[in-house]
């Protein structure tokens, strides 16, 4: 039996567009993607196909939260921490079976930082990153047969984040070195292309129909990063002598949960779809030790997003926007709040929005007639 692939891929492709952890733009959370690839359509591979995808993201954070409490006279006074944050992840998936998946994402970041604490307070200077991040490979499995369960499906994701990104990466810093002169240190954590960890990924990733063309669709993903440490000087106890505690960079853990609903209508070959997506770095890693420096952060956005489809090619733009953030307590704000007697939280800058483009390509082993059908109508 002939099926009509272009449906087909269009409703794979923005059934779960962007499925990937994509930092909302807190400087604690550094761009990162998830090892289940770009999108379902990814996942969803007969034996012997391939799929070939470029994520494009962006954001610029630049508001300043403690708790969930804004601090608006940072960007009055000019006082406020910047970042411009580009990454862009290539990635390569490959069906195993019409149930198993293969994926493997290579990132490159480019990365600048804007600041006045960081250069003796006296003037604004930037510091800049670029090059590739840490490279990820997984296996994915669908739970239930495509062929057999066309209208939903749940599939579990595991894979590893190797430590191929530069977790050291220096700039020049001003009015910081003896007498005021120039200093080369690392750059800032949220901006550094890796964290030096061997990581282990987890992804789930689902979706269910709910009446014709319309999907409902969630997404979880979680990082753990075993190591506690990385040995990175962050160069803040020179801020503070009770800054001692985040005198090194941490490695901390990330996540992602997203949720939404997904419509899509075979003429013209266009998807739209909104969702909810809440993300962040947690205060403690689920695996090892805790210590460090971490900005922990957490950011709840409003997602929508639009694809298009024409042929075996597809391209997505979704744009989260920010509704709440939070900035919570790290470890060390506990210890330093516990020794001195005084209350202590850290900031954290976060974006307003950020920008998240996707194109890919599939090839095709077999006919399009042995694809796993969904059920649209």
């Amino acid at each position: 039996m002939k099926l009509n692939i272009k449906p087909i891929i269009l409703i794979l492709f923005t059934i779960l567009c962007f499925q990937q952890l994509s930092a909302q733009g807190c400087v604690a959370i550094r761009h990162f993607s998830s090892c289940g690839g770009n999108n379902l359509a990814s996942n969803l591979l007969s034996k012997g196909d391939w799929q070939l995808g470029m994520n494009y993201r962006y954001f610029k954070s630049f508001r300043h939260f403690r708790g969930s409490h804004e601090e608006p006279d940072r960007v009055a006074n000019s006082t406020e921490v910047i970042n411009h944050a580009h990454a862009w992840d290539f990635g390569l998936n490959y069906g195993i079976s019409p149930r198993a998946y293969l994926t493997l994402t290579l990132p490159f970041v480019i990365n600048t930082r804007s600041s006045l604490y960081e250069h003796g307070r006296e003037e604004r200077n930037t510091t800049f990153s670029r090059g590739l991040a840490d490279l990820r490979i997984g296996l994915g499995y669908w739970l239930f047969n495509p062929e057999k369960a066309p209208g939903g499906n749940l599939a579990l994701g595991l894979g590893v984040k190797l430590p191929t990104g530069n977790y050291n990466a220096s700039d020049i810093f001003y009015n910081v070195g003896p007498e005021g002169s120039p200093q080369t240190r690392p750059v800032d954590q949220s901006i550094q292309p890796g964290d030096g960890g061997f990581g282990i990924t987890l992804d789930v990733q689902a979706f269910q129909k709910l009446a014709d063309g319309l999907f409902a669709y969630g997404t979880l993903f979680y990082l753990a990063n075993p190591r506690e440490t990385n040995g990175v000087r962050t160069f803040r106890e020179t801020l503070s002598p009770i800054l001692q505690n985040e005198a090194i960079m941490s490695v901390p853990d990330q996540y992602a949960i997203r949720a939404g609903l997904n419509y899509v209508s075979p003429l013209p070959a266009v998807g739209l779809s909104l969702g909810a997506r809440y993300e962040g770095v947690p205060v403690e890693d689920l695996l090892g030790g805790s210590g460090g420096f971490r900005r922990p952060g957490k950011a709840l956005s409003l997602e929508p997003g639009v694809s298009y489809t024409k042929g075996n090619a597809a391209l997505s733009l979704a744009v989260p926007v920010a509704m709440y953030r939070n900035r919570p307590q790290s470890l060390t704000d506990r210890e330093t709040e516990q020794a001195t007697g005084q209350e202590r939280n850290g900031d954290a800058a976060f974006a307003d929005y950020l920008i998240n483009f996707s194109l890919s390509f599939r090839f095709n082993r077999h006919a399009a007639g042995e694809m796993p059908a969904l059920d649209f109508k």
